[in-house]
């Protein structure tokens, strides 16, 4: 009953948790979730969602303490250019260039416990062709 994947690393269980918190968020919204640390050459998709046939990539963004609001500076613009390759990346693995995308990003705050918020803001950026 080893799990491996497991780290002790306490910064990467965050992570993690923000990455399940989010999850179960979206499968509550009614996504159907495609895919999970997505790893790809150039790098990780955090999650990657379907939302009534569009390809949704979601950027989970964990703050245990921080102010509310950062969500979108957490994406800055060389983010977003990863991102966007990332996704087209893995959307020509699947043969699926021709699905609509979107790109998501889900805030988790604070610990499952406590006064936890999650902010979704979807379509939080556009692709821009780099």
């Amino acid at each position: 009953r080893h799990n491996h994947m497991l780290t002790t690393d306490p910064r990467h269980q965050f992570g993690q948790a923000s990455e399940t918190r989010a999850e179960q968020f979206l499968i509550a919204k009614g996504y159907r979730i495609l895919g999970r640390n997505v790893r790809l050459s150039i790098g990780e998709l955090d999650l990657v969602a379907d939302d009534q046939g569009v390809v949704v990539f979601v950027e989970v963004k964990g703050r245990s303490t921080e102010a509310f609001g950062g969500a979108l500076s957490a994406v800055d613009r060389r983010k977003r250019a990863k991102l966007s390759k990332l996704a087209a990346q893995y959307l020509a693995q699947r043969h699926w260039s021709d699905k609509l995308c979107r790109f998501d990003v889900v805030l988790v705050q604070g610990q499952p416990s406590a006064q936890e918020q999650i902010e979704h803001i979807p379509n939080a950026f556009d692709v821009t062709e780099s």
